[in-house]
């Protein structure tokens, strides 16, 4: 009987070779409707019912039946003391990463500008932070302090004056980690609330969970969806997928190293996709034969196991510039140029959510802690969409200060172009 394949093999010279990749990078939704379904109900839920929906729900999902909505939130002084309350490693860990991802979130700060025309006209632009801001840490089958530090220090730097952050708290317990890395990274206050309630609580608020300008922060399924029903109501940061790597190989990096980045990938969940791309047919073998060695020491083996047979591929590609085509097809959340000239290539990439340059450059730095943030666009996205940054924290506005020698001159361009649109108090106004 032929043994399963542990992950794809995929030659792009290949006969059907644009089918087997279209189905490789088609994610599917099976379960939407019912999902939509769910999601519809328990927004409607609470904005009928308000803090008693969110009791419900977090007896139900959770398992934790609070006396009252005040029990949602954390004591402000557990919140502070939370650091203390973990290794010194662990600490260390933390204030380093926020350092580095704050120091990276400064230069991405919009200034505010303008400028004056001859006959006095002023024109600008003025930057101001969003007031509010919802952060939505996920706390079910594992814990995500690095998305606390993600989401948060930038908002903190772009000048947000309210973070608030909901994590749901299965039985009760809140990961001490994430609390530690809100303390650090500045957050005003958390609530032991997830899921869609959750976001529905933040989008129209309760009685004890204030209403917020901007959701950011990813989740499940029921999570993601919610944000795109809340959307308008209030702002969202993306609809976050799966996540991905995209490896593009010329040979000469240590196999060993690539093997785990694609494992690293993998073991987020099954429906995350890890794909290495490669003109060397031999250097795709050792990378598989190591991936055969190391996956049954993994921790996490069945879950990076699911996700490379379902949705990993080692790809052998012509060359490196077919490579670069196929990349921007793909549009990866992730890009790492593991090749010995990686300037070389980088100017033919157009669509990444982050590209990690050289062999030292392993993705996972990018996850935690070099500084650039690690929410970014998945699913093709990247083709029109950036990662998170101070500028999704910060609002533009349009400056006009009209001198009586500037009002009289576009006086006669608005108005005509008013009356050609069969606007005739817009001509007007202009014309008085």
């Amino acid at each position: 009987m032929a043994q399963t394949k542990i992950i794809q093999r995929l030659n792009s010279s290949d006969l059907g070779f644009e089918e087997e990749l279209g189905r490789l990078l088609t994610y599917g939704e099976d379960a939407a409707s019912a999902v939509e379904e769910a999601v519809c109900s328990i927004i409607s839920d609470v904005r009928r019912k308000g803090d008693t929906a969110l009791l419900e729900y977090t007896k139900r999902f959770d398992g934790v039946a609070f006396d009252s909505a005040n029990d949602l939130a954390i004591d402000d002084d557990l919140l502070e003391e939370a650091p203390t309350l973990i290794t010194q490693a662990q600490r260390a860990a933390l204030e380093e990463a926020e350092v580095r991802i704050r120091a990276y979130a400064e230069r991405q700060k919009l200034q505010s500008w303008r400028y004056e025309e001859a006959d006095g006209t002023m024109l600008g632009q003025q930057i101001t932070p969003l007031d509010r801001v919802g952060l939505y840490v996920p706390g079910g089958t594992a814990a995500y302090p690095s998305s606390v530090l993600m989401n948060a220090i930038p908002a903190h730097v772009a000048g947000v004056r309210e973070l608030i952050m909901v994590t749901p708290t299965p039985n009760g317990e809140i990961n001490k980690l994430v609390l530690a890395a809100a303390a650090v990274a500045g957050v005003d206050k958390v609530f032991r609330i997830g899921g869609a309630q959750a976001v529905a609580a933040l989008a129209y608020g309760t009685d004890t969970i204030p209403k917020v300008d901007k959701i950011v922060g990813p989740g499940n399924i029921y999570v993601a969806t919610a944000k795109r029903r809340v959307f308008g109501e209030v702002g969202i940061d993306m609809i976050a997928g799966p996540s991905e790597v995209l490896i593009i190989a010329d040979g000469s990096a240590n196999h060993k190293w690539l093997a785990m980045d694609l494992f690293a990938q993998a073991e987020h969940d099954s429906d995350a996709q890890s794909i290495l791309l490669c003109p060397d047919d031999r250097y795709l073998d050792k990378v598989e034969t190591e991936i055969k060695r190391l996956l049954p020491k993994m921790e996490r083996v069945q879950i990076i196991s699911d996700s490379l047979r379902g949705r990993g591929a080692l790809i052998k590609v012509r060359d490196l510039d077919e490579a670069v085509d196929l990349a921007n097809r793909i549009a990866p959340e992730h890009l790492e140029l593991a090749v010995s000239k990686p300037d070389q290539l980088l100017a033919g990439i157009r669509h990444a959510g982050a590209i990690f340059l050289g062999h030292y450059s392993a993705e996972v730095f990018g996850d935690y802690c070099a500084g650039p943030n690690h929410v970014l666009p998945t699913a093709r996205t990247a083709r029109f969409s950036s990662p998170l940054g101070v500028y999704d924290f910060q609002k533009r506005t349009s400056l006009i200060w009209c001198s009586a020698k500037g009002a009289r001159k576009l006086s006669d361009t608005a108005s005509v172009l008013a009356r050609g649109e069969g606007l005739t108090a817009h001509a007007r106004s202009a014309e008085y």
